[in-house]
């Protein structure tokens, strides 16, 4: 074991009294120095060793813990010439290759970078449009929709069937049938599409058409009438028939009256037959459906003729419960005046 507090290489010799043993040299050696200028000169191929070790460490410029090689430096920038950022690549430098003394460069017209604009201009594939200012223009005020029921409703009825936009005949409710044939007829004039009719689809209507006449506006019925049933030739007779689904009001074989009408479904049939009004509820409300019945003239249990604001607005695409529904109110309402109880009631094919 090496006695390192003794200054002892391994090389010498111990005297008696534990001594370091300088006879292989005869020279006296300060052990107490660590730098290479303190020791004393050893003669020989110590002195060699110690001096190629001192001129080793003079020439590298070594420090604790931050040596390296020649090759980890970067070579050498020439005066002539700025060193300038790549605009599209940064190279890393290492802490090493930095000197450890010398302050950091000043700023300089060759060496700074331009200060980055607060406020680029957008990247026109990405930037947003502008939002328009928003209208301050008043809407057109709707005269009629969805619900209404009117006189004004017929024309508006009679007078897009002139121009082929309703194909039905003029019931006065505005119905989804008719919403419908106001969207055709806003788009064609590239008007907004609403379904409803305001000042100017109105404006628009009435200038392409002209005034309906009354057989236009209150045709007898949509449907051709039948050939009445021989039990409907005499007396007071509501005439109903399932094959042309058409109801004529007749007195003593002449017809007084007449208007389209539908029936219950498969599940709930109209019965076939000869009956009699027997009770006449002008605002009846179904208490089985929960269902308005204006103008209902029983003749059946619960089957009446009555209004049916369904069949107005969606014609035949739906039935009834079994009544017998009419979608011409003033005419189903001039019906319920003239009628009395005990007039009979045909239903048939």
């Amino acid at each position: 074991m090496v006695d390192t507090d003794s200054g002892w290489d391994g090389r010498g010799g111990r005297g008696s009294h534990g001594t370091r043993d300088t006879r292989d040299t005869g020279v006296t050696r300060n052990t107490r120095g660590t730098h290479p200028a303190d020791a004393i000169p050893i003669p020989g191929r110590r002195v060699a060793a110690v001096s190629l070790v001192a001129l080793a460490a003079l020439a590298t410029g070594c420090e604790p813990g931050a040596a390296t090689g020649a090759q980890d430096a970067p070579p050498p920038v020439r005066a002539t010439q700025a060193a300038v950022p790549s605009p599209t690549h940064t190279a890393h430098v290492t802490k090493d290759a930095k000197p450890r003394t010398a302050p950091p460069p000043g700023p300089s017209a060759s060496t700074t970078a331009p200060a980055p604009d607060p406020t680029p201009d957008p990247d026109p594939s990405t930037a947003r449009p502008a939002a328009p200012d928003p209208s301050t223009a008043p809407r057109p005020r709707v005269l009629m929709r969805t619900g209404s029921e009117s006189d004004r409703v017929r024309e508006l009825q009679a007078r897009l069937r002139q121009i082929g936009h309703f194909g039905r005949t003029p019931t006065g409710y505005y119905g989804s049938v008719t919403a419908d044939a106001v969207r055709s007829f806003q788009a064609k004039r590239s008007l907004p599409v609403t379904g409803f009719t305001d000042e100017v689809t109105w404006q628009r209507l009435l200038a392409m058409t002209r005034v309906p006449t009354a057989a236009e506006l209150r045709p007898p019925t949509e449907r051709p009438l039948a050939a009445p049933d021989e039990r409907c030739l005499k007396g007071r007779v509501l005439c109903i028939s399932k094959n042309s689904r058409t109801l004529a009001w007749m007195i003593d074989g002449k017809v007084v009256s007449a208007m389209d009408v539908r029936f219950g479904s498969d599940y709930t049939p109209t019965r076939e037959g000869v009956f009699e009004v027997f009770w006449k509820s002008r605002d009846h409300v179904s208490t089985l459906y929960d269902t308005p019945m204006p103008y209902a003239l029983f003749f059946s249990g619960g089957q009446a003729v009555h209004y049916s604001a369904d069949f107005a607005a969606n014609g035949y695409g739906g039935a009834s419960h079994g009544c017998v529904n009419v979608r011409d109110k003033k005419k189903v309402a001039a019906l319920f005046d003239q009628v009395r109880n005990g007039d009979k009631v045909v239903v048939y094919w």
